[in-house]
């Protein structure tokens, strides 16, 4: 049966990462804890993250070329109930793309949300409030 792993860190106001959770055998486990004692790696967290950003760095290019072609916003990206309200003001509708994390703030209504955001499409994590998410669920890909 194989054990899992836990990857967590975040702050109190403004998130920086996304806690996953990964199953491994017991054998790759104990070769990253052998890594660790033998003082390569602080901690198991710390080898998968290096073991994970170095493994992005083999497809950097090919990452840099899809982030381009389907011109996705990299990093983080708030929508407030100001900039949805503007959107609708002006008879358009959003096409959100973002590569990273997308924040709909909390105060943000099912209503408006519907009303200014035409499609979303996250790679990495969406945050708004379930009832946001909800009403957006059909536009969600």
């Amino acid at each position: 049966m194989p054990s899992t792993a836990v990857i967590s860190r975040s702050t109190a106001k403004a998130p920086d990462s996304e806690k996953i959770t990964i199953n491994m055998g017991f054998v790759d486990l104990g070769h990253i804890d052998l890594l660790v004692a033998e003082g390569f790696y602080s901690n198991r967290t710390d080898f998968i993250r290096t073991a994970i950003r170095t493994h992005l760095a083999t497809h950097a290019d090919v990452l840099r070329q899809a982030v381009t072609r389907k011109m996705l916003v990299l990093g983080l990206q708030s929508f407030s109930a100001a900039d949805l309200e503007a959107v609708r003001a002006a008879g358009e509708k959003l096409q959100i793309r973002v590569l990273g994390l997308a924040v709909i703030d909390p105060n943000v209504s099912p209503t408006l949300a519907i009303a200014a955001i035409d499609s979303v499409t996250v790679l990495g994590a969406l945050h708004a409030s379930p009832a946001v998410k909800a009403a957006l669920a059909g536009r969600i890909r």
